[in-house]
């Protein structure tokens, strides 16, 4: 299983709830913190579509089978997401071309966000769920998180503001959403990000004591 230092401390605890998929669900979120990384690290497009076109190598050799020694092997994350089972899975190539939008794009406009948080956000629920076609609601759910969780961990205001105003824009569109049991995590993080949405705030930097309270009482009364 995925080290917990390979984790932002949120999607460790909402692995937490994943039950028996536990280590899909921290595979799959490490993978996405190594593409934020790559956003993050990243100050030349070219080397930045690199990096990542890197990462869509590896995934789509999910067996690892082509070229003459197995691709990524030994990368941490590579071989939990290969030990896990989910290399293969639905959504991960998604995730690639939405982070790409935040390497290529020197100003993000409307559409650029869409973008990302189609492909970031709806990419990384449909993998989390396992659900090569899930629901449009859990699609535009993902996107809602990822509007949230950008607008929290940029400097920018005005892309910050931006990104919560068009998670607020699809709010509506999930909310006669019926969530699974196995899905539980992600309604933790959706319903984590709609009240912030709700109330203009992106995600918070850290785990403070009363997030760890919301994310509890959320898990047990769903609010």
């Amino acid at each position: 299983m995925i080290a917990d230092a390979e984790l932002p401390p949120l999607a460790a605890l909402l692995s937490a709830h994943a039950g028996a998929r536990v280590a899909q669900h921290r595979a799959i979120w490490a993978f996405d913190a190594r593409l934020a990384k790559v956003a993050r690290t990243t100050s030349e497009a070219a080397i930045g579509q690199m990096r990542l076109a890197w990462w869509n190598d590896v995934v789509e050799d999910a067996q690892g089978v082509r070229g003459q020694g197995i691709k990524g092997q030994g990368e941490p994350v590579v071989d939990a997401m290969r030990a896990a089972g989910v290399m293969a899975g639905p959504g991960l190539v998604a995730m690639i071309d939405g982070w790409e939008v935040l390497v290529v794009e020197p100003e993000i406009d409307a559409a650029g966000l869409r973008d990302y948080a189609v492909g970031r956000g709806g990419g990384l629920f449909r993998a989390l769920a396992g659900a090569e076609d899930a629901p449009d609601w859990l699609v535009t759910a993902g996107q809602v998180w990822a509007l949230w969780d950008l607008a929290g961990h940029v400097g920018d205001e005005a892309l910050a503001n931006a990104a919560i105003g068009q998670a607020r824009d699809l709010l509506p569109q999930v909310e006669a959403a019926r969530w699974e049991a196995a899905w539980k995590p992600l309604r933790i993080a959706f319903t984590l990000a709609r009240q912030d949405v709700l109330a203009g705030r992106g995600a918070p930097l850290g785990i403070s004591r009363a997030l760890a309270w919301r994310l509890l009482r959320i898990a047990l009364v769903g609010r």
